[in-house]
């Protein structure tokens, strides 16, 4: 079989759809979010995305980027994927390399990757230099039958819920709240430095952000906690982010949003619910679980500098 590996054309944008729930099904994706992010990435984050062509199919792809976000220079990401009946063909290898030429032509120092939980992905990615840095978890919740706790009947004073969409006319408080918590999430790849501009394009205007099922705790007035969802139009609802800002942080507020907004995404008909954390997240996994997510799927943040291959 001959593979062909080429540019992302928007005209790919189904099938790159397509290719990406069968490779990550805990992932929410649609055909319009996958041109947006092409389309409206910042110029810094230096993205390009390719295809891997057989018999005029398209049978996987590749994401290369710059960290731009970090404040650690010269972070580049690679993020390839193949559809699993295609799998063992080479594909895979020769969609790294095209994605990591890129990478390496603007200078990166380190290169990051993320390989699914079995053997066969990590010694993939061990055969190519890369190494173990963290764990991470997706969970999968039946949302159609999950038994989430009730929201109380009376919030503590000053404490109050509403959605992202109440805050169409200034949504920076929103965004001041997410680069907090972001920046305090573990991992090996700090993500500190998103500029306001950056974040209004990649998650409020960005397709699968679902406005009115994005719930934030307000305290006196201030945002104080939130989770981020996003949906794909057929009943699968994703966690893109929950968090809580350090100063109200130990309350429950995480908590609190997380489960309006679940009970949200069931009463607008969502059935399936995805989320993913660090393994080392302690205080999300354990709230998570007690929603009654159960693990999915694994995948392991890995690592190499470009000198080393």
């Amino acid at each position: 079989m001959t593979v062909t590996v080429r540019p992302f054309h928007r005209s790919d944008a189904r099938d790159v759809c397509d290719v990406r729930r069968r490779a990550l099904p805990y992932a929410i994706s649609t055909p319009q979010s996958v041109a947006w992010e092409v389309a409206e990435a910042p110029a810094a984050r230096q993205l390009r995305v390719f295809v891997a062509e057989a018999a005029g199919r398209v049978v996987g792809v590749a994401k290369a980027s710059v960290r731009h976000d970090s404040s650690t220079p010269g972070q580049g990401v690679v993020v390839p994927l193949v559809d699993p009946a295609h799998c063992g063909r080479g594909i895979g290898s020769a969609l790294l390399a095209a994605a990591e030429d890129h990478l390496t032509g603007l200078g990166t120092t380190r290169l990051h990757a993320y390989a699914h939980d079995d053997p066969g992905s990590l010694a993939f990615a061990e055969r190519r230099g890369y190494r173990r840095l963290r764990q991470g978890h997706y969970l999968r919740l039946d949302l159609a039958r999950a038994a989430l706790p009730p929201l109380p009947d009376a919030l503590p004073p000053g404490v109050e819920l509403r959605t992202a969409a109440d805050f169409g006319a200034d949504p920076r408080p929103l965004f001041e709240a997410d680069a907090e918590a972001t920046a305090d999430e573990p991992d090996d790849l700090t993500v500190d430095a998103m500029t306001y501009e950056d974040w209004i394009i990649q998650f409020w205007e960005h397709p699968d952000t679902d406005l009115d099922l994005t719930t934030v705790v307000t305290v006196g007035g201030e945002v104080a906690a939130f989770s981020v969802a996003r949906t794909d139009g057929q009943g699968r609802y994703g966690s893109e982010g929950t968090g809580t800002r350090r100063a109200h942080r130990g309350r429950g507020l995480a908590k609190l949003a997380k489960a309006a907004s679940l009970r949200r995404a069931r009463d607008a008909g969502c059935t399936e619910a995805f989320t993913s954390n660090d393994a080392a997240n302690a205080p999300m996994l354990a709230i998570n679980t007690a929603f009654g997510y159960r693990r999915f799927a694994g995948d392991w943040h890995c690592a190499r500098e470009p000198a080393d291959g």
